[in-house]
């Protein structure tokens, strides 16, 4: 039997776009065997809107401008914590105020009102303003921060950049408690125990309100990390403590400051040290040594002279004149502190009577 050369082409060429075919289907259609897909119906909403916590305290906060030469200097925000049968009490930082000529308040019924500066406390960062009784429509219910725990909801109300965005409010939660951030002074550096938050706090925000859900303030806006790589660390500190502080500065009084009576260095500050004539013992890894001694103030008295490394002060290890300095400031003018420190390759025990501070 003869065949068709034609027909077998056909049959041949057939069967190749069929395999070509396919391989095709099998490659396109995804392989679902053994695999289960399971599909979830998920709403994603707020729980809860602040719009009712806000109003708790909106009014109570003000814009602070200060200037110096007539010349708009700096500004701030601050709030309404008080208020008597003839004024309103303001409470705010001291770095919003600090060597300030003329300080004004602007309320959120957009009338401004000239500001007496009460009192001011540079460690603390604590100021206490006063304004005629008119200006003031809501004072600011105060809470408690010890009551608040991490991962609460809290928000803040500011000024950021200025008057253009007075009364911005931020949320965010409660990052961190019992913080200590170092912070530099006139007359050098010291720590500060804060809140930490990651609501945005930008320039204008200090001074202002940190408060929890409920709308009461645990806190003042104080200070933010400014690093390129650092996002959403701000700190306040905790309204217990601002209040202790207010509680002076509002009767026109400094706030009372515990006084040794030296100047100090750390001990890794070799070239300094040397400067003053000082060689620290190479065993002798943390402290502050003591670079002047006051005659007739509290660590003169208790024997302490040039040279001395102060290594604990009551009870804590000192590692840098900044906690040293965080350390003293805890205590009250008055209070007897003993401390340790190395003299001649002995650690000596000494008790300080605590002084007041001139300033």
């Amino acid at each position: 039997m003869k065949i068709n050369k034609s027909y077998i082409g056909t049959i041949i060429v057939s069967i190749f776009v069929g395999i070509i075919g396919t391989m095709c289907v099998y490659k396109l259609i995804p392989n679902n065997e053994g695999k289960e897909k399971v599909v979830s119906n998920v709403n994603v909403t707020e729980a809860d809107s602040l719009n009712s916590s806000i109003g708790k305290i909106n009014d109570a906060v003000v814009y602070i401008a200060s200037y110096q030469r007539n010349q708009l200097a700096g500004s701030g925000t601050g709030f309404f914590y008080k208020k008597d049968n003839n004024k309103a009490y303001i409470m705010t930082n001291n770095h919003v105020v600090a060597n300030s000529q003329k300080v004004e308040i602007t309320t959120t019924s957009g009338k401004s009102y000239e500001a007496n500066v009460v009192g001011t406390d540079e460690y603390a960062d604590i100021a206490v303003l006063t304004v005629d009784l008119e200006a003031c429509s809501l004072v600011a219910t105060l809470g408690e921060s010890n009551q608040s725990k991490i991962g609460d909801t809290i928000f803040t109300v500011g000024s950021p950049l200025g008057i253009e965005y007075m009364n911005t409010v931020t949320k965010g939660i409660l990052s961190g408690k019992d913080r200590t951030v170092e912070v530099s002074y006139s007359n050098g550096d010291s720590l500060m125990e804060v809140l930490q938050i990651d609501a945005a706090i930008n320039p204008g925000n200090s001074g202002g309100p940190l408060c929890n859900i409920n709308g009461e303030v645990i806190g003042i806006n104080s200070l933010k990390l400014v690093e390129d790589e650092v996002e959403g660390m701000g700190f306040a500190i905790p309204i217990e403590y601002a209040i202790t502080i207010v509680e002076q500065l509002e009767t026109g009084k400094v706030a009372k400051k515990p006084l040794v009576g030296v100047e100090m260095l750390n001990v890794g500050d070799a070239w300094q040290l040397y400067r003053n004539g000082i060689t620290v013992d190479e065993n002798i890894e943390y402290g502050v040594v003591l670079v002047n001694v006051i005659k007739d103030k509290p660590a003169s008295d208790a024997g302490l002279k040039k040279g001395d490394v102060i290594i604990e002060f009551s009870g804590k290890e000192v590692k840098s004149t900044a906690y040293f300095r965080y350390l003293l400031y805890k205590q009250k003018v008055g209070d007897t502190v003993k401390i340790k420190y190395f003299r001649d390759g002995k650690i000596k025990e000494a008790s300080i009577i605590l002084d007041e501070s001139a300033s």
